[in-house]
């Protein structure tokens, strides 16, 4: 870690380099290990040591980008030289108003000092742990287990200047037989709270309860879908349509819907990057202070969130902190999603089911039509068929196709407890849900 002071003193640097007339500079650096097996067996174990340094101008208008990673003097004048070549030759974007002015930023701590000096020889152990149980029940585990240390900071030429580290562990396994397989992931900023044998007790059970899978033909089934599938689909709403630019470019299911109901009462989905309970990030990446935003309340859509450039488009709006790294045609995006816990425990959605499928999780998942919120992918690791609430038999994998919006109108059931999930640049808590119709469109051989 290169520290704030030393950060401090490279984003000042660039600065003073630039001639344009505003000046953004974010510093991404990062200390990881990750542990692979693969067979039951350790085949990898990398160590990676790195920075992004990325520099945004504004000159007039019109804005360039340019980045590296490299931190010498001539690096630095080099990358202040490409961004404003990349600006000279851009048209001018009438919409941009400014970069964001300096801000009181919140205090979260997300550093934890026994994930930032967890050795290569604990991930062997840990990993050991699963490799060993899968062994004893006659199967292969795969897999991996990262743990890293991160830093974020952003300075720009009105006085933005804002740092944060923060550590990740992240502990994932596929466990398989010759006809199954089970999946378990944990993800926390603390190692000490992934517990690799209960990561490894639930895919080796998954993968044996799955065993000699037959076959169900597709259609509309009621389902309990695990946290892990509930996290895909909130990911891809996300991206689909909780952002102002998707609003404002008319490609989001919110359009013209603020203040309806959109989904079942028993849903509450809202953005929070300062809740401990997920992968916390006190500023976005403009250095904006991150604030909870509701986007849908019991049911009803709220609100989307914003980056400077999109709440720069609206008169009265400000930015909400979820700006992604420039340059970014995307738009601002929830990375720190949450759904609201219910009252409700898998055993007992399980025994309210009369015929169903119990899906572990997701894969393979690519929108279909945004609008409408449909999208199509695979079961995973552990899919079951329900009949008379008990899981009767395992099946084959199969293909799906709906639309997340309709589902979560038809949920008929929401776990009492929450799962944290990984996702891009941030994190999912969700809870399990019991939904009433939903579409299965082909199968597989597996």
């Amino acid at each position: 870690m290169l520290g704030k002071q030393k950060i401090r003193m490279i984003t000042n640097k660039v600065l003073s380099l630039s001639t344009a007339d505003q000046t953004e500079v974010l510093f991404l650096g990062e200390e990881s290990g990750l542990t692979r097996f693969a067979n039951s067996y350790i085949h990898q174990n990398v160590a990676e040591c790195n920075v992004e340094l990325r520099v945004r101008v504004v000159v007039g208008k019109r804005i360039g980008v340019a980045s590296t990673n490299d931190l010498s003097d001539e690096a630095l004048q080099r990358v202040v030289e490409t961004a404003l070549t990349v600006a000279s030759f851009q048209q001018e974007n009438p919409d941009f108003t400014s970069l964001p002015e300096p801000a009181p930023l919140p205090e979260v701590s997300g550093f934890v000092e026994g994930t930032a000096a967890f050795t290569p020889e604990a991930r062997a152990k840990a990993t050991g742990v699963i490799c060993r149980l899968a062994r004893e029940r006659g199967l292969t585990a795969s897999g991996a287990f990262t743990t890293a240390t991160y830093e974020l900071a952003v300075a720009n030429s009105l006085g933005v200047f804002a740092y944060y580290p923060m550590t990740l562990a992240d502990l994932n396994t596929v466990i398989m037989s010759d006809s199954s397989s089970g999946y378990a992931n944990a993800t926390s900023l603390d190692v000490a709270e992934i517990e690799p044998e209960a990561v490894a007790t639930e895919a080796v059970g998954k993968a044996i309860r799955s065993r000699n899978p037959q076959e169900v033909k597709p259609g509309e089934y009621a389902v309990i879908l695990e946290e892990y599938a509930v996290a895909n689909l909130l990911l891809h709403l996300g991206h689909l349509g909780l952002g102002a630019l998707a609003v404002q470019e008319k490609r989001s299911f919110m359009r013209d819907r603020f203040g309806d109901r959109i989904v079942d009462e028993r849903i509450s989905i809202w953005d929070d990057g300062l809740d401990p309970k997920g992968l916390p990030m006190p500023f976005d990446f403009e250095g904006v202070p991150k604030q909870r935003v509701s986007l849908i309340e019991r049911g009803i859509a709220r609100a989307v969130v914003y980056d400077s450039y999109t709440a720069g488009r609206e008169e009265g709006k400000r930015s909400t902190g979820h700006a992604l790294p420039a340059p970014n045609t995307y738009g601002p995006v929830p990375l720190n999603l949450f759904m609201g816990a219910g009252e409700t425990t898998k055993e007992e959605m399980l025994a309210s089911t009369d015929k169903g499928i119990w899906v572990t999780r997701f894969w393979y998942t690519n929108p279909v039509h945004p609008l409408k919120t449909i999208i199509t992918g695979m079961t995973r690791d552990g899919t079951f068929l329900i009949e008379g609430g008990e899981i009767a038999r395992p099946i084959k994998n199969l293909r799906f196709t709906q639309s997340i919006l309709e589902a979560l109108s038809r949920v008929e059931m929401v776990g009492e407890t929450t799962k944290l999930e990984q996702a891009f640049l941030g994190a999912i808590r969700v809870p399990a849900l019991k939904i009433e119709g939903f579409s299965f469109t082909g199968m597989t051989q597996f």
